[in-house]
């Protein structure tokens, strides 16, 4: 049977595509097949092939059979800003019914593991009425959480944790990800998080210079998602 969860993260630049790239990896080294969804990114460069996005690309990567780029990332903004802006600026309608029906699209081929990525928090707009997690609502995707562990991850991850289980969605698992180096009692917010937090951590992932989704993937447990 195959398994669908929506990743999104506690702020901007916590990792998020690296640990769903991580998780996809994992899944794929047990022999499943997987895919991935961004289906809004902004902060996209022009190639001879289109717009291309860092994140999608590192997604597209481990999905098991391979994916259209299309499929992966239907909407690509050029604008490295937030993307309603740089929607608006760049005269694109993003809506959630729009999104999740291209969502929708690559659900059809049945992967055994398909994680959409969200863009930055949770609480992320589309238009003036829509946030990108509408999308997850729309579609009743469990959650998976990346907390970026520095400065501030407790109050951002249980706030998270509050707005998803609000919206009505269930908190599937939770990824920590180490993502300054220089944070002050690391084991003690771990310790705090993982007592506060209702849902299985999916592992720990430390500081790394190359966080590639195979070094990551060492470190993460897909397990409660498969």
């Amino acid at each position: 049977m195959s398994k669908r969860y929506f990743v999104t993260g506690t702020d901007t630049e916590i990792g998020k595509t690296t640990v769903a790239a991580g998780l996809l990896c994992a899944a794929r080294q047990r022999g499943l097949t997987t895919a991935g969804v961004k289906p809004v990114a902004a902060g996209c460069e022009r190639t001879a092939d289109g717009l291309r996005n860092e994140d999608a690309l590192a997604l597209q990567a481990q999905c098991n059979p391979p994916l259209a780029y299309e499929l992966i990332n239907p909407v690509t903004l050029e604008a490295a800003i937030a993307p309603h802006i740089a929607a608006q600026e760049e005269q694109v309608a993003l809506s959630a019914q729009g999104l999740a029906g291209a969502c929708e699209t690559v659900f059809a081929r049945s992967a055994d593991l398909t994680l959409v990525e969200g863009a930055g928090g949770w609480c992320v707009p589309l238009n003036a009425t829509e946030l990108l997690s509408d999308v997850a609502v729309a579609q009743k995707l469990p959650v998976v959480l990346v907390v970026g562990m520095r400065l501030g991850c407790i109050n951002h991850a249980l706030l998270s944790c509050r707005a998803i289980v609000a919206d009505g969605l269930e908190l599937a698992g939770w990824v920590a990800n180490q993502v300054d180096p220089e944070m002050s009692r690391p084991e003690e917010n771990l310790a705090t998080l993982k007592q506060l937090i209702n849902a299985p951590c999916l592992g720990v992932v430390p500081w790394l210079e190359a966080a590639d989704a195979a070094s990551v993937a060492r470190y993460l447990d897909v397990t409660p998602l498969v």
